[in-house]
């Protein structure tokens, strides 16, 4: 069938091609494994105790050569680019020095398949209440794809390769890395259900690291309703992926390992299938185990709006008594968090607003971050006036761009509860240390998605922005005594000048005097 695809039409038959490939890779890794993984062993044991035994300096090594070849990069290819980008990693490095000092010892075409079932149930004009009839039913869609492929394994699969990846590359324990891998799939209380009868012996560190990934991540589920409201669908699933080893990199940061970790090798956790008897039945537990999902997002979601009116009126009523009654609870969150929005490289004027936003996302969730954040994206593309009454209505691509990082993941007061119970009652003997761990646990978490839109912030450039830089950038060239004399020297200047003029509006760079080549 692949091959058949393939010789129709290679280019549309990419992608199938590509996923055959590391299908087949990773099925005969397994039987390779499985046959000869004992001499393979054996065979590399020298190598692996000679590594062992250098590792101590080796290990400084490769960290001075990766940090040095970071900072060259920043100065050689980014700086270039603009300001921005710097103060994108000057913030990745104080949310390190911040996590170290504080230690606590020093796509959306499948989406489109959900409204076939919405529209037959709630007839034609299901779109007139967009929430409830169209980005809640996805939510169930996701969750009983989810549930058909637990049922047939791939999940699981998927999950141990992933842990296995960053057990090995970070050095975590087998059940801490396979909870983060699972975060990335499904939601903060599903994924310590893959861990369930090793949570007992869970040292206090790793339990701290479970809850970690938990904050930091969202669930694959709510995934959907989020590219829905018309936020970035690649820089979603890239944010899901990058906040998983974020998440334990920063928990051990905040909250080294000192006990001796108990549950070790990869042979000793063996992931559930489930008790469904055939995949109908498991895509029907999945719709139903979206059902409490939905409810408890709607009813939250009601709860919280009408929390957040209720305090801008009272917030405004005293406002009012100090002759300020435009004060509200996104104003206090814009100043609370404005430092560090702007220290993952947002721009300064967006500051206030990113800022306003992760208010939003930590004292209600990020449903209510996300659909402001929709909004003002929808805005954008409307060209619609930037500014109301003074106030600024939405902010540039490379702003929304970094808010998509920093909102994605569990990390709210909410939430918070919702951990603590669902780990107690799967281990009621660790209930103290869940709930000695949790506050810094989300915080943890909310640094991790921090740290991964900091990193958003070193790579994302603007196209148009990335394009006058390297049009001014050849500019030197020209000599401009007055709009109608004009020198131009140089093997680039009339094809950068005339770029300038194509990039730039005419308010903010005259080109009346210039007629850009075409």
């Amino acid at each position: 069938m692949v091959i058949a695809a393939c010789v129709l039409n290679f280019k549309r038959a990419l992608a199938l091609f590509v996923l055959t490939l590391l299908v087949i890779f990773f099925v005969c890794w397994d039987l390779f494994m499985d046959r000869y993984e004992g001499k393979i062993v054996k065979f590399f044991s020298p190598v692996g105790s000679f590594f062992k035994k250098q590792w101590f300096w080796m290990k400084w090594v490769l960290w001075i050569s990766l940090t040095a070849a970071v900072i060259l990069w920043l100065i050689f290819d980014t700086a270039k680019m603009g300001s921005n980008q710097l103060i994108s990693f000057g913030g990745l490095v104080m949310y390190v020095l911040l996590m170290f000092i504080f230690s606590k010892h020093p796509t959306k075409t499948f989406l489109e398949y959900a409204n076939t079932g919405s529209e037959f149930v709630f007839g034609k004009n299901y779109a007139d209440h967009f929430f409830a009839f169209k980005l809640l039913p996805i939510v169930i869609f996701f969750s009983t794809v989810m549930s058909m492929l637990y049922y047939i394994g791939l999940m699981q699969w998927l999950i141990k390769k992933v842990g296995w990846l960053m057990q090995i590359s970070m050095g975590t324990s087998p059940t801490e890395s396979l909870v983060a891998a699972g975060n990335i799939f499904v939601g903060q209380t599903e994924s310590p259900l893959l861990i369930k009868p090793y949570l007992e012996y869970l040292t206090k560190s790793e339990i701290h690291a479970v809850m970690t990934a938990g904050f930091a991540t969202i669930a694959g589920s709510v995934l959907g309703a989020y590219i829905s409201f018309g936020v970035s669908s690649s820089h979603l699933l890239t944010a899901s992926v990058m906040s998983a080893p974020a998440a334990l990199a920063i928990a051990k940061l905040f909250w080294p390992e000192t006990e001796q970790v108990k549950i070790q090798g990869k042979d000793g956790l063996k992931l559930d299938k489930g008790d469904a008897k055939n995949i109908l039945e498991a895509a029907s537990q999945g719709a139903s185990a979206a059902i409490p999902l939905v409810a408890n997002i709607a009813v939250n979601l009601m709860a919280f709006l009408s929390l957040l009116a209720f305090f801008n009126a009272v917030l405004s009523w005293l406002g009012n008594m100090f002759d300020y009654p435009q004060l509200s609870f996104e104003i206090i969150c814009s100043y609370v968090f404005m430092p560090f929005s702007f220290m993952m490289g947002v721009d300064f004027e967006d500051s206030f607003i990113v800022g306003k936003l992760i208010g939003y996302k930590t004292f209600f969730n990020e449903f209510v971050a996300y659909e402001y954040l929709a909004g003002m994206i929808k805005k954008r593309k409307e060209n619609g006036p930037l500014f109301i009454s003074g106030v600024k209505q939405y902010m540039s691509v490379r702003s929304e761009t970094i808010a998509t990082y920093a909102l994605c993941g569990f990390a709210n007061f909410g939430s918070l509860g919702i951990t603590i119970g669902g780990l107690s009652s799967i281990a009621p003997s660790r209930k103290g240390d869940i709930a000695a761990g949790a506050i810094r646990a989300m915080i943890a978490g909310t640094v991790a998605c921090f740290m991964t839109a900091c990193i958003a912030g070193i790579i994302v450039i603007t196209t148009n922005v990335f394009h006058l830089t390297l049009q001014t950038h050849h500019l030197k060239g020209v000599v401009a005594e007055s709009p109608t004399n004009v020198t131009i020297g140089g093997n680039y200047s009339m094809n950068t000048l005339s770029g300038c003029c194509r990039l730039i509006d005419s308010p903010s760079f005259n080109c009346t005097w210039f007629t850009p080549a075409i």
